[in-house]
């Protein structure tokens, strides 16, 4: 369970916001590994891993967005009905709270993304 850092953008959701921000980022070469964008009162809190976090923020940089790190939890789980469940309970046992989730993967294993206060203790109560 290593810890990652996400970037995270508010933006106005609003078309072709989101394509601009992918553009900016497929410019610099950076890949997008993970992806969570769901919208809020018209806007829309994005949180990202990417490939080449250096070369990532200075892309946005130069591009003039606004942008702030956030420590992540990243977890490999088979695709499989409970395994969530599992971590989820783990972490709720611990008091830790999960502020934000997200999945990618395909059929056979998906990271998780996991959203907390503290990665730190969230590592320890998932026996990392």
């Amino acid at each position: 369970m290593p810890k990652t850092t996400q970037l995270v953008l508010d933006l106005e959701s609003k078309p072709g916001v989101l394509a601009k921000l992918a553009r900016t980022l497929a410019g610099a070469g950076v890949n997008m590994t993970a992806l969570c964008a769901p919208e809020t009162a018209g806007r829309g809190k994005i949180r990202l891993l990417v490939g080449d976090p250096a070369r990532a923020k200075e892309a946005l940089k130069t591009a003039k967005y606004r942008f702030s790190e956030e420590q992540a939890v990243t977890v490999l789980l088979e695709n499989q009905p409970g395994t969530f469940a599992a971590i989820a309970e783990k972490l709720g046992q611990a008091r830790i709270n999960i502020k934000c989730v997200y999945v990618t993967g395909d059929s056979g294993s998906q990271l998780v993304v996991l959203s907390v206060a503290n990665a730190d203790k969230a590592q320890q109560a998932l026996g990392a």
